[in-house]
């Protein structure tokens, strides 16, 4: 006679299975922060906090902007989920976020959105001071309003206005470091600005089936690649000329100054050739990607050079 014996409700198996709900619980939360958006967004935060200071701030600082800008974002990227939750499903970029797999119900994100945020502001106001709290929640609140709720359906110019959102961080640092917010800050915030519409029409246009399905009317996927090229080249030689008016405007040195000039002239060149492939023929929208890759680098190498200059030489201009 032989005895068999089920391990399939042992106490080591259910530890095991509800450590494994734990992180896939987790790993979906996180998603919801969107946090590859984060990472961008902090690409831009610790440089300018250096180039504020003119030196590294204290840690304590930098941690609780870095932390409480990393959690308005997550916030704004998670109400995003929560709102969008409908059309996500019809697109295949979206279509495995964490609402739409059912993995977090809707009430969770609401949840989750609202604490996260308010764990953001709280950490600005007490680790840096009131004026970056108050950035941070206009940051999420442009987001999550100006953009998510009434832009994005029903504007082919979504991404400008609501795209300034993206652009708060580096007022945040500076905030953060001087309790201000000065010309150089303005002038970064611009240069996201004008950034942020060569940076995401080409991945528009890379899904832009994915758009027209969920009738998100984003000029990437709603008109040609020539009407599309022409933005970009514009938006692009105005990214680059804004940038340079951190020279006289904002004491930047020659490791700045030589890193956007040439870092300028590369996105330029690859801006202009898509505009000299869309006006051949109709370009296959894989062949944008590289423009839109080529920003994330351009934007990098940018406020490396940023975090770079004040250890380097002196401003070319007298302020």
């Amino acid at each position: 006679m032989t005895a068999t014996v089920s391990t399939t409700d042992t106490p080591l198996n259910a530890s095991r299975a509800s450590g494994a709900g734990f992180a896939r619980k987790a790993k979906a939360y996180l998603a919801l922060t969107k946090p590859r958006v984060i990472e961008l967004l902090l690409v831009s935060t610790l440089p300018t906090m250096i180039y504020a200071e003119r030196g590294f701030p204290s840690i304590g600082l930098i941690l609780a902007t870095l932390v409480g800008g990393a959690f308005a974002a997550g916030s704004a990227g998670a109400f995003n989920c929560y709102i969008d939750r409908d059309i996500d499903k019809l697109m295949h970029r979206t279509e495995n976020r964490p609402l739409v797999t059912g993995e977090v119900t809707p009430r969770e994100a609401l949840v989750f959105s609202w604490l996260l945020g308010a764990a953001a502001i709280v950490i600005l106001w007490f680790g840096a001071n009131p004026l970056s709290a108050w950035l941070g929640l206009g940051a999420i609140f442009f987001y999550v309003v100006i953009y998510t709720m009434i832009l994005k359906r029903r504007t082919a110019q979504n991404i400008v206005w609501g795209g300034a959102a993206g652009c708060f961080p580096v007022l945040i640092a500076w905030a953060a470091v001087t309790n201000s917010v000065e010309w150089p800050a303005v002038i970064l915030f611009m240069v996201i600005f004008l950034w942020t519409p060569p940076h995401y029409w080409p991945l528009s246009m890379r899904y832009g089936e994915d758009y027209r399905n969920a009738k998100v009317p984003m000029l990437g996927a709603i008109a040609g690649a020539k009407v599309v090229s022409v933005q970009v080249v514009l938006y692009a030689w105005a990214m680059v000329a804004c940038s340079l008016l951190m020279i006289p405007a904002g004491g930047a040195g020659w490791v700045y100054t030589v890193t956007a000039v040439l870092a300028g002239a590369w996105f330029l060149y690859e801006s202009h050739a898509l505009y000299a492939r869309a006006q051949r023929e109709d370009i296959a929208d894989k062949r944008a990607m590289k423009v839109f890759h080529g920003s994330i680098s351009y934007l990098t190498l940018l406020f490396i050079a940023l975090a770079v200059d004040p250890f380097v030489g002196h401003a070319l201009m007298a302020g």
